[in-house]
This record gives C-alpha cells, sequence and structure tokens, in this order.
C-alpha cells in the first residue's frame, strides 16, 4: 500500500519564525534592561594634569563651556533622535577631526577654564575614539592644565536603526583648568524611570575645588542635564538637585560658577526670537525656570554682542531654515562679578553647538576695588 505524502503546512514555518523573532526580541530587551546600572553618586574623580597655582581675587579669567557632540557633527550630519537619518560618526577620521577642531577652537580664547561636554571615550557611535585623550593632549601642549573626566552615561548596545545600529556608548564631561584642581566629585542627577531610562540614560555633573589666595575655593561645576525622555516636573528636579549644591557652597562663603548644556531654552524666549511663529515642542527646549534659581546667583544672559543660538536641532543639515536655540551657558554666584559673555557662532562646522565664552573676576566691584 503507497504511503500518503505528508503536505508541507507554511503556516507552521511562519509560526517557527513569529516564535524565533518574539524571542529574540525579548532576549534583547531583558538584556538592555539586565544591563542598565546607574553609576553611583558622589563618585571621587580623578584630577590629572599639571597645574599649580591659586586663583586669584581681581583678576579677569576666561570660561568656556562646548558640547562636543560626540565627534560626529559635521554641519551637514542629521541625527536619527532628532528625526535625522544618521546614528554614528562617518568615519573615525572625521571624528578625529571634529574634535581637535573644537579643542583648537576652545584654546583660541587663551582660557583658563573649559567645560566640555558629550566626550566619548569608547562608543560604537564615535568609533570608539578616546575624545578625551585627543582633548587633554592640545591642552597639554598649550600650557599647564589640571583635567578632570567624569562618565555622564553608558548604555548597552542599542539594535536601532537596523541598518546602521547606534551601538554602545560611553560618553562624559571634561574639565580643563589652568589652575589646581585639589579635588572633582561627580553627582548623579535624578532622569526617567520605567522604560524612559533607556532613552535619558544616565546624567551628572561634576563639582571642581580650585583654591583661592583669600583663603575661599572656586566651586567649577560642569554639566550635562537630560534631553530625551524628560519631563518638566524632571528638568526642575535636575536643577533643584544642582542648586542645593551651589547654595551650599555659595553659604561657605566660595565663588560657584555652573557652566555646560542645560538642555532648557537659557533665556526662556530664545526659541520664539530664532524661529518666530514655531509650533515645534521639544522636551530639551523647554523655558529655562527662573523662578527656582537660588538667591545670590545670576543667570548670565546679558550677551555682549547680542543673541547667537547656542546649538541647532540635527533633523536636516544646517541651513537657514534649522531649528536653533541657546540651550549652553553659565549660572554664577553674586560674588563674581562678570565682565563679558557672548554665544560665538562657528556656523556649528564641527559640532552641532557653539561655544559659550565667558569672562570674569572672582569677587563684587567694591571687593575687586579694595
Amino acid at each position: 500500500m503507497e504511503k500518503k505524502k505528508k503536505k508541507f503546512r507554511w503556516w507552521k514555518l511562519m509560526l517557527w519564525v513569529i516564535l524565533l523573532a518574539i524571542l529574540v526580541a525579548g532576549g534583547y530587551v531583558a538584556y538592555v534592561f539586565l544591563t542598565y546600572s546607574r553609576i553611583p553618586d558622589n563618585q571621587t574623580l580623578e584630577v590629572n594634569g599639571s597645574a599649580t597655582e591659586n586663583a586669584k581675587v581681581g583678576e579677569e579669567y576666561t570660561v568656556v563651556s562646548y558640547n562636543l557632540g560626540f565627534g560626529a557633527y559635521t554641519a551637514d550630519f542629521t541625527f536619527f533622535m532628532d528625526g535625522g537619518n544618521e546614528s554614528r560618526a562617518r568615519s573615525k577620521d572625521s571624528v578625529i577631526n571634529c574634535i581637535n577642531n573644537t579643542a583648537d577652537i576652545a584654546l583660541s580664547y587663551n582660557p583658563d577654564f573649559v567645560l566640555f561636554q558629550e566626550v566619548d571615550t569608547d562608543s560604537t557611535r564615535s568609533h570608539h575614539v578616546d575624545q578625551s585623550v585627543l582633548v587633554n593632549d592640545k591642552f597639554a601642549a598649550a600650557g599647564s592644565y589640571d583635567n578632570v573626566f567624569a562618565q555622564n552615561y553608558h548604555s548597552a548596545y542599542l539594535m536601532y536603526p537596523i541598518q546602521e545600529p547606534h551601538g554602545a556608548s560611553n560618553s562624559g564631561i571634561l574639565t580643563e583648568s589652568r589652575f589646581d584642581i585639589t579635588s572633582s566629585l561627580r553627582r548623579s542627577l535624578p532622569i526617567a524611570t520605567g522604560f524612559k531610562k533607556i532613552l535619558d540614560l544616565d546624567r551628572c555633573y561634576d563639582i571642581s575645588r580650585i583654591p583661592v589666595e583669600d583663603g575661599k575655593e572656586l566651586i567649577l561645576i560642569n554639566l550635562h542635564l537630560s534631553a530625551y525622555g524628560t519631563d518638566a516636573s524632571q528638568g526642575n528636579a535636575q536643577l533643584e538637585m544642582l542648586f542645593d549644591d551651589m547654595k551650599k557652597e555659595y553659604d561657605k562663603g566660595n565663588y560657584v560658577i555652573a557652566g555646560g548644556d542645560f538642555n532648557h531654552d537659557f533665556t526662556g524666549d530664545a526659541k520664539e526670537y530664532f524661529n518666530p511663529g514655531t509650533d515645534a515642542d521639544y522636551t530639551w527646549c523647554q523655558p529655562f525656570p527662573d523662578a527656582i534659581i537660588p538667591d545670590g546667583f545670576i543667570k548670565v544672559d546679558n550677551y555682549a554682542e547680542g543673541m547667537v543660538a547656542s546649538t541647532r536641532n540635527t533633523n536636516i543639515p544646517y541651513s537657514p531654515e534649522s531649528f536653533t536655540v541657546i540651550l549652553d551657558g553659565f549660572l554664577v554666584s553674586d560674588n563674581i562679578t562678570v565682565n563679558y559673555v557672548q554665544n560665538i557662532d562657528k556656523g556649528f562646522e564641527f559640532t552641532d553647538h557653539n561655544p559659550v565664552v565667558m569672562k570674569f573676576e572672582l569677587g563684587t566691584t567694591e571687593t575687586i576695588e579694595d
């Protein structure tokens, strides 16, 4: 008797494919959450470099804040998380070129202090270039600088976009100082919870201490607040924590400067100023909550040469149609005299941010004259 042939069941094959896809996707989600960990708060940071001098009252100093955009953002680069097309820097050579040029731009202002953000050390997106080494080498060649690196965040391998995954990220903030940094501390900021934390990653600021000849300290704070996945209450919580630390130092009589990428509309009206009539509503561009700035501190936005955007949205290559705004800047205690502040238009040639330059003196006008 002839055996009956079994029919091939296509639906069974499709079922197995679907089950396999679910297992792979589930396994990846489990990997992302199981490998997620926050960097501990109150982490003591290593200070390197050759600076030995103490700061002085009444001398003019220059501080620069500059977000390096992990070395990816040439003027025509677009980023997938902003609605653009790219997820990685175009090449290792492009990363090195961007970082070297941004470091040279910062050095061109003959700075006493520089606060860098978005400095990658070993990330897929920036071809595993240790950008902190490139910057530190530039500053070491230019003079006696101390440097401190704080890891802002690290992330699991992001498998998106599929055609060129963003990969794993290790990024931080880097402080350069012509004056002796006696210690530095990393503070972990409150971030989103649940699934949103995967987008928000980790966030921090670091507190570096520089002795002043009058026995006080200059407290230099480098910060990079949350951008994606955040909301107003969380943004305010981050600032309230920062302000609490700033106020404690001010109450001791110390001089306090906090600078970096606030991921807020820094002036409160920059969005409308640069993009009149826009209906764009980005989480990283909400008005700075001036009402919660503590007594004794000043948001420095009296620009000497008028309003200049400090960042661009990277959904399209940079052009006159690009959405631009001011996210970067400085807050200072009122025992510091600010002589000049300006965002400098560099055309977003090597990063999606422009540098902010501030000149200041420790002490009030009365103190300096005494």
